[in-house]
């Protein structure tokens, strides 16, 4: 029979076991082994049984269990000492407290999904846990972020496969009564509510619910409510799920709503408001515009409403690919907005011209969410080099007449929360080596001192590390097979051959992630009588485990998915090839740390990131991928390997795959495998174990997420708040104004003239030359810009590279036409091709960046000609 109504029943603790109820409603219990494993030592069985869920552990604990516990006095001084670390934690002072300087009094984060932990399925992939990740180590820096996200009812899919290897989704109700999470609530008690007005005088509702991220707390916007209509409680029901409405709808919600719930929370609680709002691409966009809103109520036009929030906000792009970004239609965009839906006060043409893609190649029809990201926020970035290089030149069509290098994008590179991704035994290891206080430092924080002790490991314990991690994953792939098969509906007679796969003294080979095309799961697969060979091997065998789920409307990615379970499937490799359905935290934690390679082959540059590898390399694991994301950045050979690239201009897709495939094999047979097992003089692979010790010593802290938090506060979120505080009301108006009669008379700006004091066409390495520039300002005036000769070396096409710009400096008065004379040295300080430029930008204390306007004047052909601006 099926229930018509149900409740969740709380249970009721006894009095000396109440701090049960605070740690286990504080998530800081998914990274903290202490507080998981006083929770474990309530009940094994039944914690084993809630998937390590402390809040469906006590809601499955029989009475006399509890009661036993709360007589229990070493239980009860465990219970204690857990209870008194988590509020040092809490309250004592961290590394964010430790630093000088105005540091931000507090930053909003935004972000579509956020994967803290499994028991708060509330992610489908790299971006929330990417969020997730980022919430947790600001929590160890004490950093003081409020997260904001939207609560999904059925969250992201499971996915399970059919007889045939075709994906199943399946899309369980979440209770927010079963998770952790409490509810933000008024003085008087009643929950509190946040309201969007949509057209046709209807209302869009949320309450807000509060997930305590150790120090971070993360607001959740639920629409699923008795005050909304059918429709609307339907907004926050899946993520990423719906048509294009139902998306903006969850957008609008993030953004707008989000803004409100984080302005409710600090009313109710007196958490200090932020000065800072991070973007996590484009998907909470509209944020900024609520923003503006409230600053248009307080007297701002439009103008320098935009100018104020422009100098707080942070935006983060993820995507190297514009399919890759949200871009809707706008007249639809235009519906929800204006006098009869949302934000009455922003003129709803200002609103498009934020999000059109009015530049050469953009489809003016479409608003698109990272464009609107991009101009509402004056300082953004990409999520390593590389991807910060891809957006620049994918963007660069925001700032005409800029080089890519120079469109104001700059990247701070992913980092992954060690304490959350580092196995167990390998924490353990590291506090026998140097202290527990120094490890769980060098976990959150990270320093080169801390990991260099890795040195010190004797090489035995380093294997034995590696070959018990190795066990531990054939013990839980064998498992996870065997439940696969059992919904596949295979019977248990027909499972025997499951207790042989996999050997824990064979490599293995880890690929786990979301599968479009672009990350070309079956790239292994490419010759598949070489693969054989490779997992066949008589001496030097690989086993390799796969995992990954499909976007449910890509039936692409599912025909991969299909394609590389048959193969999986059949009876001659079946024990040394597996794929995993169902992807997702908790399989991660096991994945990882068993994995001896971690193998990633996206088409370069697509990657925007792709922090799997880090969170393998902190397990000891050693990376093989192309070069892209943050291994294009820091690989070493002493760390990996690097699959070459096929990507010249006639390489077609199919001969791409072809290449790079044959180089993997190669790789895998010549110089992997061989490396795992020739044994040197001490019967241990020597090489192999050095290469471990190296990935944990050198990569360790670069790749933490401690790391990356610590260069968002110091180049993004500590500017922007020093932005945030100089960009008063009248600061605003006055940067608007200015900018308007920029943009107004720069066609009036010109280069007239270029002089130098040397004639012929060499020069010695450290001589200087003398500039004399003329420009032609029309109605600015020289404190409106800045003259600048750009040098550097230049290419075949005289194109100046490695780029230094010298302001130059306004000598005597005006000419009797206006124009001004602008001198300055510029040493020769590279040898070789060298060549320079003159150009003026727009110049103001509260730009971020030159570039800002997208403004600039260059010398027309017959005067750069005439200055002879190249040298060899």
């Amino acid at each position: 029979m099926k229930a018509i109504r149900r409740f969740t029943v709380r249970p009721v603790l006894p009095e000396p076991l109440r701090p049960l109820s605070d740690l286990a409603r504080n998530l800081r219990w998914s990274w903290h082994a202490g507080t998981r494993d006083l929770f474990r030592s309530v009940d094994p069985g039944r914690w084993a049984a809630a998937g390590g869920d402390p809040m469906r552990l006590l809601g499955s604990v029989p009475t006399e269990r509890l009661t036993e516990l709360a007589g229990d006095r070493d239980f009860l001084d465990r219970l204690a000492a857990v209870a008194d670390d988590l509020d040092t934690y809490m309250t004592g002072e961290r590394w964010y407290q430790r630093q000088s300087g105005r540091l931000p009094a507090a930053v909003a984060y935004f972000s579509p999904e956020f994967g803290i932990t499994a028991a708060l399925p509330q992610y489908s992939g790299g971006l929330g846990i990417l969020a997730g990740d980022h919430l947790k180590a600001a929590s160890d820096l004490g950093a003081p972020l409020i997260g904001v996200g939207l609560l999904y009812r059925h969250g992201y899919f499971r996915q399970s496969l059919s007889r045939d290897g075709w994906q199943q989704e399946h899309y369980p109700v979440l209770d927010p009564h079963e998770l952790p999470l409490d509810q933000l609530k008024e003085a008087d008690g009643a929950p509190a509510q946040i309201t969007l007005a949509l057209p046709g005088d209807r209302s869009l509702r949320a309450r807000v619910w509060v997930a305590q991220v150790g120090r971070i707390p993360l607001l959740l916007l639920d629409s699923d409510i008795e005050e909304n209509d059918l429709i609307e409680r339907g907004v926050t029901d899946r993520l990423y799920g719906g048509g294009s409405e139902h998306r903006l709808l969850q957008e609008m919600l993030l953004g707008i709503g989000g803004v409100r719930a984080v302005r409710a929370y600090c009313r109710l609680t007196g958490h200090a408001a932020p000065e800072v709002f991070h973007t996590n691409e484009g998907h909470a966009g509209f944020l900024g515009l609520e923003r503006m809103a409230e600053l248009r109520a307080e007297g701002l036009d439009f103008d320098a409403a935009l100018e104020a929030v422009r100098a707080g906000t942070v935006f983060t792009t993820h995507t190297p690919v514009p399919a890759g970004i949200d871009r809707f239609d706008r007249e639809l965009v235009a519906r929800h907005f204006g006098p009869h839906a949302e934000l009455p006060d922003l003129e709803v043409d200002r609103i498009l011209r934020l999000g059109m893609e009015t530049y050469p190649g953009g489809e003016p029809n479409l608003f698109n969410m990272a464009v609107m990201g991009l101009r509402l926020a004056q300082r953004a970035n990409g999520v390593s080099l590389l991807h910060g290089q891809v957006s620049r030149e994918m963007f660069a069509g925001l700032w005409p007449g800029f080089d890519p290098e120079e469109v104001p994008i700059t990247s701070v590179t992913n980092g992954v929360h060690a304490p959350t991704w580092v196995a167990p035994e390998v924490y353990r290891l590291g506090a026998r080596q140097i202290g527990t206080q120094r490890a769980e430092e060098a976990l959150s924080i990270g320093d080169s001192d801390r990991w260099d002790s890795v040195a010190d490991i004797p090489d035995q314990d380093i294997w034995d590390l590696r070959r018990s991690l190795r066990e531990l994953l054939v013990l839980e792939v064998r498992e996870r097979l065997r439940a696969s098969w059992r919904q596949r509906g295979a019977g248990t007679a027909e499972l025997g051959w499951i207790d042989g796969v996999l050997d824990p003294d064979v490599l293995t080979i880890g690929f786990a992630r979301r599968v479009p095309s672009y990350k070309r799961l079956t790239l292994m697969l490419r010759d598949r009588d070489r693969l054989m060979d490779l997992l066949l091997h008589p001496d030097r065998p690989v086993q390799i485990v796969v995992a990954g789920k499909a976007h449910p409307a890509d039936d692409g990615g599912k025909r991969l998915i299909q394609e590389l379970v048959r193969f999986a499937d059949d009876p001659r490799v079946r024990h040394r090839i597996v794929f995993l359905p169902d992807y997702g935290m908790a399989m991660a934690q096991k994945l990882y740390p068993g994995c001896d390679i971690w193998l990633n082959n996206p088409l370069r540059p697509l990657e925007a990131c792709g922090t799997s590898g880090m969170k393998a390399a902190l397990n000891g694991g050693l990376n093989l991928s192309v070069l892209d994301g943050w291994w294009d950045e820091w690989f070493q050979p002493d760390f990996g390997w690097a699959i070459p690239t096929a990507d010249g201009a006639g390489t077609d897709p199919d001969r791409r795959d072809d290449i790079e495939a044959a180089a993997l094999y190669d790789l895998l047979e010549q110089r992997v495998t061989r490396a795992f097992y020739e044994r040197g003089r001490s019967g241990l692979p020597d090489r192999w174990i050095e290469m471990v010790r190296r990935t944990l010593s050198l990569l360790g802290p670069k790749v933490l997420a401690g790391r990356m938090v610590r260069e968002y506060v110091d180049r993004l979120y500590t500017p922007a708040a020093h932005a945030h505080r100089a960009m008063t009301a009248d600061a605003a108006r006055e940067l608007a104004e200015w900018k308007a009669a920029v943009r107004g008379a720069w066609h009036g700006v010109t280069v007239d003239h270029v002089e130098t004091s040397v004639a012929s066409a060499t020069a010695e390495l450290g001589s200087t030359l003398a500039l004399r520039v003329r420009v032609g300002l029309g109605r600015l005036r020289p404190e409106d810009v800045e003259v600048q000769a750009v040098a550097g070396r230049v290419d075949e096409e005289d194109r100046i590279t490695e780029a230094a710009a010298v302001p130059l400096k306004p000598v005597g008065a005006p000419g009797a036409a206006g124009e001004w004379v602008y001198e300055g040295p510029l040493s020769l300080d590279r040898t070789g091709p060298f060549g320079y430029t003159v150009r003026v930008l727009p110049s103001h204390r509260l730009l971020a960046s030159g570039a800002e306007l997208g403004l600039v004047a260059v010398p027309p052909e017959d005067v750069a000609e005439a200055a002879g601006l190249l040298m060899r």
